[in-house]
């Protein structure tokens, strides 16, 4: 496999859960596999879990099918071997340092900790064992960091501006443009219900991009980029209309997020054209600084098919299962 397999999610690695997965017993087995001989373990560094993986059989021959997988986790390692830098380390001094997102990390100081949104329910099984208030082990490439809609907003802006904010290049624009156009061949096959041509959906390197002018999971104009993470946070960037959505809700793990995407997917442009309609101020001031953790996407089938509407990174979303984008 190679590094554009992992980026594109055609790498054949695949998530412990098969809900991006297609029907079938021997799918379903293959899933299992993966949760039972690697699984996430927050006690260990990613060097041991990427270490677990390649132990493992992947499930498709690389290049041949889609499947949202847990190649963003090896990604993650790739990055600390070719840097010589933990993956956080490696994200705050590249990423987070030179964008000023203050309130961005995988863990939250004292300080700060009374402005961090609380998780609806128990945590999955998979984050119990970690504690976001203290330094982290597990640095996960798929999830986990916790943030803000400014910060967030931050690099939405950076990716808008063609890789560039208030003066500070941080990645090419040739760079961006590849990351932001479509990269799958048209004959792929597509496991799961996340992008494809019936969704108006497809894949570029990290992130999902609209295709279709009359439907899709991306909101915007053809070309716009986003995903959306397994806790209710949702983000999309218009190239186009120059607009950028971000969503942090915070909702327990693949509780069904369909409509609360479908509506940030639409509401905010349905005000672009219509006459502003005053609305009376209902509750508590929202507060705009408050502290999330993005995961990766874990969208239950129900919601994909209803509302429809996956590097890194927002509106409450917590740690998910594994992905563990």
């Amino acid at each position: 496999m190679t590094v554009p397999d992992l980026l594109r999610n055609t790498s054949g690695v695949v998530y412990p859960m098969p809900d991006y997965a297609d029907p079938g017993f021997g799918n379903a087995a293959i899933h299992a596999l993966y949760g039972y001989k690697a699984p996430f373990r927050l006690d260990k560094p990613l060097a041991a879990f990427v270490a677990s993986l390649g132990t493992l059989p992947l499930l498709h021959q690389p290049g041949e099918v889609w499947e949202y997988s847990e190649g963003f986790d090896v990604l993650g390692r790739v990055i600390e071997v070719v840097s010589g830098q933990t993956f956080d380390q490696f994200l705050q001094s590249r990423l987070f340092a030179p964008l000023h997102m203050v309130d961005s990390g995988f863990s939250v100081p004292a300080d700060k900790l009374a402005r961090l949104v609380a998780v609806p329910g128990s945590p999955p099984p998979s984050l119990s064992d970690g504690d976001i208030a203290k330094p982290q082990t597990f640095f996960s490439g798929g999830g986990g960091i916790v943030s803000t809609a400014p910060d967030f907003l931050r690099f939405c802006q950076m990716l808008l501006n063609d890789g560039e904010l208030d003066g500070v290049r941080i990645l090419k624009p040739e760079t961006v443009r590849l990351m932001t156009t479509k990269s799958l061949p048209p004959n792929i096959h597509i496991a799961g219900h996340e992008i494809g041509p019936t969704l108006g959906t497809g894949w570029g390197l990290g992130f999902a991009i609209r295709t279709n002018p009359d439907f899709s999971l991306i909101a915007g104009a053809v070309g716009s980029f986003g995903w959306q993470g397994s806790w209710g946070t949702y983000f999309s960037v218009d190239p186009a209309q120059k607009l950028i959505l971000v969503m942090m809700m915070q909702r327990p793990q693949s509780s069904e997020n369909g409509p609360f995407f479908e509506a940030i997917r639409r509401l905010p442009y349905a005000a672009l054209k219509v006459p502003e309609i005053p609305v009376p101020a209902v509750g508590a001031p929202l507060n705009a600084g408050a502290l999330v953790i993005l995961e990766r996407e874990r969208l239950p089938e129900n919601a994909a098919r209803t509302a429809m509407s996956p590097s890194e990174e927002v509106s409450t979303v917590m740690a998910a299962s594994k992905k563990k984008a």
